[in-house]
């Protein structure tokens, strides 16, 4: 794991770049870099804004035909491809002491089975191109935040698809995981409507940090196994990674300290953690 050390860069001048979630917040700021740089740049996303600053085609991740037909024009229009950035993903609330719904079953399709889709879609002209994977994980991947269940196990098991497929692609294509911790997007909306917002619990880190990470995994010549984007962010992935019960009774001191300071009041699907802390439910 790294906290950007960066080395030596390929020229995006021409390096054909396929971004998925391209007109979310992360997405567009990472595509306008690299088309400003040169780089070719096509993007995926459920529903393209129109005024990006390089060409999104419009693409719904969890569904089969949508997927195909999607990559298949961009890869035609690239002419091939040097670097994938799975970047869509969404957040919501999901406590995990509730059976999973259609909130949790959205997750993992998009978050996961969205990302393993596009991959597979393209596959072929990653190992043609000898280029590489970038996969924009979460630090929820490696330390859980309670309250969003469901995310962090949708992350989690990217990076074990992340895994699987470095060492079966890995003579041909890199693969790197980026570990964000919290951007201000539209991600969080859902869960701060639901009275989950985890505001005390994380530590907003600028997007240009970010997406200096994510560029620097597309562009270096020896690129990096995981790679942080903040100092606090490289911390915190080596205490889950090597003292998981050190990081465990950090995060449960800080949701105790919130529930009883009222922060989860009026929340129905926290009332259970309310009750337990000794809140008001």
């Amino acid at each position: 794991m790294t906290f950007l050390t960066f080395n030596r860069r390929h020229d995006p001048r021409g390096r054909r770049v396929l971004i998925t979630g391209a007109s979310g917040t992360i997405g567009r700021a990472l595509g306008d870099r690299l088309n400003r740089a040169g780089a070719r740049v096509v993007g995926l996303d459920l529903r393209p804004t129109g005024d990006e600053p390089f060409p999104v085609m419009a693409c719904d991740v969890t569904d089969d035909d949508s997927v195909t037909s999607a990559v298949t024009e961009a890869l035609e229009f690239l002419g091939g491809l040097d670097v994938l950035v799975n970047n869509a993903g969404i957040g919501g609330p999901a406590p995990a002491e509730y059976a999973p719904g259609d909130e949790v079953r959205r997750q993992l399709e998009i978050n996961l089975l969205g990302t393993w889709r596009v991959t597979a879609a393209c596959v072929g002209e990653l190992v043609a191109a000898r280029g590489r994977v970038v996969m924009v994980a979460s630090r929820m991947a490696v330390m859980q935040l309670p309250l969003a269940a469901a995310y962090g196990a949708s992350k989690r098991a990217m990076v074990a698809y992340a895994d699987a497929l470095r060492l079966e692609l890995g003579t041909h294509v890199t693969v790197t995981c980026v570990y964000p911790s919290a951007v201000r997007s539209p991600i969080h909306d859902s869960t701060k409507a639901a009275g989950l917002s985890l505001e005390g619990m994380s530590v907003y880190e600028p997007l240009d940090g970010v997406v200096d990470a994510i560029e620097h995994s597309a562009l270096a010549v020896r690129p990096r196994r995981d790679v942080t984007t903040t100092r606090k962010g490289a911390v915190e992935f080596f205490l889950a990674r090597h003292l998981p019960a050190l990081t465990d009774r950090i995060v449960a001191r800080t949701l105790a300290a919130r529930a009883a300071g009222g922060a989860f009041d009026g929340a129905s699907l926290a009332a259970g953690v309310v009750e337990r802390h000794g809140g008001r439910a």
